[in-house]
Order: C-alpha cells, then sequence, then structure tokens
C-alpha cells in the first residue's frame, strides 16, 4: 500500500517547512563568514568520508547496531501498520455508524414465565417507531428476528438457525452469493415463502444437487429456495455484536412472513421442557448517517430504552464505534512499544560509536597535535570529530532505511509465493509503509551520532598540543 500524505503528521510538515527556511537562508546569505562555515563543514565532511573508507570494516560494525535497530523498527512498523490497519477495516466492515440493538431475556422473568407460560421481553414495534423519528440522522434500520428450528428435504435433516429480516441486512454484512439472489422487498411485502440459504446449510440439506428452486419444509410449512450465500468465516455477532455468530449455519426469510406464518411466540425446545417466549424483535440495527452522530444517537437510544422498557433491562446496546476505537488505542500502544524497542536499539548503535570515537581518538593524537601545532583551534577539532560520528551514524541510518524498506516489500512477496507453493498455510502477510517512522529513525541516528560523538570530541580538543606531538 503506497503512502498518502495524510500519513505524514503535522509536525513532520512543519520540521520540513523549518529546516527549508533555513537551507534557503544559509545559501542566500553573502557573508564571508557563512560561506567560510559552509567550506570548512564541507571539507570536514569529506576528510569524515575519507576516515571512514580507509576503515570500512571497523565503521560497519560500530554502526551495525544502528542499521539493525533502524532497519527492524521500519521492517517491524510496516508489518505492525498493515496487520493493524487490516483490523480496523475488518471492525470498519462491521459498521463503525452502526449501532446494534438487542433484546436481553432478564433473568427475573422466570417466575413469571412459569405463571404465565410466555416470557415477555425484549424490542418491540413499539421502539421500531420511536426509532424512526430520529429522521435524517439515521439511514437505514434492519429489524431481525431468530427463529431455531428444523430445515428438512427429503430425508435430510438440518438444525439451522431461521433470520426473519429485510433486504437491507444483506448489505450490513456484505453478503456474497454463491447463487441466486437474496430476499426483496416485494418478498416480504407480499409475505412469500422463499428463503436463503447458507453454505453449511445447502451443504447438508442438498449435498449432491442445486438448491434452486427447491423447497424445504421448516414448522411444517414450505419455503422456496431463491439463494445461496457464499461461505465465510465466522465473525463477531450480527452487526458487531459481543456473540460469536456463524453466517454459514443460517436460513434467511423475509421478516413479515415469519410473523404471519410463525407468530410472535416463539417455542424452543432444551432438555425435554418447551420455552415460549414473545419478542417481537430480537434484534435492530441502526446505521447512523455520520460517524460524528453515533454516541449522541446512541445515548438517546439508550435513554428512550430505559423510559420505554423500565423497571426491566431487557435490552443491550452495541456500538461497533467503541471496538474501532479500542483497537485505534491498541495502534497507539503498539506504536509507543516500537519506539521504546527504537529507543533500545540507537542506544545500544550509540554505545558502539562513542567506543569506537574513543579509541579513534587514542589512534589519532598525533594527528591532532600536528593539527593544534598549525593553528587549529578546539572547536575545530570539535567539529572534525562530531561531524565524523553523525556522518557515520547518518550512512547507517540510510543502509538500515534501505535494508528495512526491502525487506518490507520482499517479505510479504515471498511469504505469497510460499503459500501458493503450498509450503505454509495462513493468510496473506499485509505491510503498509509508515513513511513518518523513516524520517524520525533517520533524524535520531544523527542525533545518535551527535549526543555519542560529542564526548570523544571534547576529549580530543582537551588534548595538550605538545604532549599529542610526542605520541608515538
Amino acid at each position: 500500500m503506497l503512502p498518502m500524505y495524510s500519513d505524514f503528521p503535522w509536525w513532520f510538515w512543519l520540521l520540513l517547512a523549518v529546516a527549508g527556511a533555513a537551507f534557503v537562508a544559509l545559501i542566500a546569505s553573502n557573508s564571508w563568514a557563512q560561506r567560510a562555515a559552509i567550506i570548512k563543514l564541507r571539507r570536514n565532511i569529506a576528510l569524515a568520508i575519507k576516515s571512514l573508507w580507509l576503515h570500512k570494516l571497523r565503521s560497519f560494525l560500530s554502526v551495525l547496531g544502528i542499521i539493525i535497530g533502524i532497519a527492524s523498527v521500519i521492517s517491524l512498523m510496516a508489518f505492525g501498520e498493515g496487520s493493524m490497519q487490516d483490523a480496523l477495516e475488518d471492525i470498519k466492515r462491521q459498521g463503525a455508524t452502526n449501532i446494534i440493538i438487542r433484546s436481553v431475556k432478564p433473568p427475573d422473568d422466570s417466575a413469571t414465565a412459569t405463571r404465565t407460560w410466555v416470557t415477555t421481553y425484549g424490542l418491540t414495534r413499539r421502539d421500531l417507531e420511536r426509532f424512526k423519528t430520529f429522521g435524517d440522522a439515521i439511514v437505514r434500520i434492519v429489524p431481525l428476528r431468530v427463529l431455531p428450528t428444523e430445515a428438512r428435504y427429503l430425508e435430510r435433516m438440518a438444525n439451522a438457525r431461521v433470520i426473519a429480516t429485510t433486504p437491507e441486512y444483506a448489505d450490513i454484512h456484505r453478503f456474497e452469493l454463491a447463487s441466486g439472489r437474496f430476499l426483496t422487498d416485494i418478498d416480504d411485502r407480499e409475505r412469500k415463502n422463499v428463503c436463503v440459504l447458507g453454505s453449511a446449510v445447502a451443504d447438508k440439506l442438498f449435498p449432491f444437487e442445486d438448491p434452486l428452486g427447491r423447497s424445504i419444509l421448516m414448522r411444517s410449512f414450505e419455503f422456496q429456495v431463491v439463494g445461496v450465500i457464499r461461505e465465510r468465516m465466522p465473525t463477531g455477532g450480527s452487526g458487531g455484536s459481543q456473540a460469536a455468530e456463524d453466517f454459514n449455519d443460517d436460513i434467511y426469510i423475509p421478516l413479515h412472513t415469519s410473523f404471519a406464518r410463525f407468530g410472535e411466540i416463539i417455542s424452543v425446545r432444551t432438555s425435554g421442557s418447551r420455552i415460549n417466549e414473545k419478542v417481537q424483535y430480537t434484534q435492530i440495527t441502526l446505521t447512523v448517517s455520520d460517524i460524528d452522530l453515533v454516541r449522541p444517537v446512541g445515548d438517546a437510544i439508550k435513554q428512550i430504552l430505559e423510559e420505554e422498557h423500565a423497571p426491566k433491562r431487557d435490552w443491550a446496546v452495541t456500538i461497533p464505534l467503541d471496538r474501532l476505537e479500542e483497537a485505534e488505542r491498541a495502534k497507539n500502544r503498539f506504536i509507543t512499544l516500537m519506539a521504546m524497542i527504537a529507543s533500545i536499539s540507537l542506544l545500544v548503535g550509540g554505545i558502539g560509536i562513542m567506543n569506537i570515537m574513543l579509541a579513534t581518538v587514542t589512534e589519532r593524537t598525533r594527528e591532532i597535535g600536528i593539527r593544534r601545532a598549525l593553528g587549529a583551534k578546539q572547536r575545530d577539532i570539535v567539529l572534525q570529530f562530531l561531524v565524523e560520528a553523525v556522518v557515520q551514524t547518518t550512512l547507517g541510518g540510510l543502509l538500515g532505511v534501505l535494508i528495512g524498506l526491502a525487506m518490507v516489500y520482499a517479505v510479504p512477496a515471498l511469504w505469497s509465493q510460499m503459500l501458493q507453493w503450498g509450503w505454509f498455510t495462513g493468510s496473506p502477510l499485509p505491510a503498509k509503509v509508515h513513511v513518518p517512522i523513516i524520517f524520525v529513525s533517520l533524524i535520531f541516528s544523527v542525533l545518535v551520532g551527535v549526543g555519542f560523538g560529542l564526548y570523544p570530541a571534547w576529549r580530543a580538543s582537551r588534548l595538550d598540543p605538545i604532549e599529542a606531538l610526542r605520541h608515538e
């Protein structure tokens, strides 16, 4: 996935603008002192590169920690960003702007059920009408009923979950049809006996034939199969609820057909007994027009339900936006963890550079004495060794960035190829280049060079010129 301009934080653009303005001001200046400083800096950079080239292996080993640290951080951030982006997209697919209201059986209804033989609770038509009063804030309302039942075709039988709902249910869950069609408004309005099968139910009832056009028996009523849903992985509950849901075991029928054929009372057999429940709607999913309105509308819905259902608490409201925000908080924690790993890696690399620079000061003591004897000042010696350290860490940072980017683009391609060859089983490895971390890594590599090169440079500048000349 290519980076977009929105991937860059505001402070990056501010830092880039300040650096650009400083560079333009430096180039545009005509003062002799600034031109001399530029010439001196360019000469020190050339000397630093020449010194590093004379000791290639030692220089490489000294910045190896920085190379590995920056390459690891860039690659880990890319893979983590890709995986996190996949998770965020999955939550968004469940509907970050959806509000899911579910009927919940209150525990204190057992005594009432014993006296009346029917337990009445949950969402009602009055609730549905109240939800419609939100106007343009709600763009879609999808009610549903859940009816556990047996489906039969000839001698074959499948225990399925009948979902009585409206055609918009397929839009919420982004169903893909293996064959046929989904429910339509005409099916619901005319209360037709039609159904759409999940892939697992279709395989159980029709293992050797095409189910389209066939009729299955549910509670003594025949329903004609008009479509089959393509197999899909189980996800979170309907529209983002917390209960696990397997769409492959579901059978979908029109909502008003369920009222006309099965009535409002749902009978469930458990352990030799029968439980009768009167639940008009098992769940209602509301799609809000704007993500900023999700919380206000959710709070208003809770207030309506508290007024309508008091003193019972026979409802629950689930907002996938909460899961989205939790995932984004997890993403921020992940970035913080990566920053800590990067800090440790750069710290180790900086210690290695300081160690090499201190050894270099000892090796070049006589050179320092000669430069001091020829008129070099202490700040010139500091600048020379400081530039060497910064050049070393900058080159190490650039090499680490190149290795990290190579891993980001090569590893997913190699992983996908191995999946195609059948060497492994799993899903593709997502990766998304985190552009700001590249610039942050380079800036930190320069700061490491300054921080850990300052003491060796200061120590070199404090050498006595006469003692330095006598050093062998």
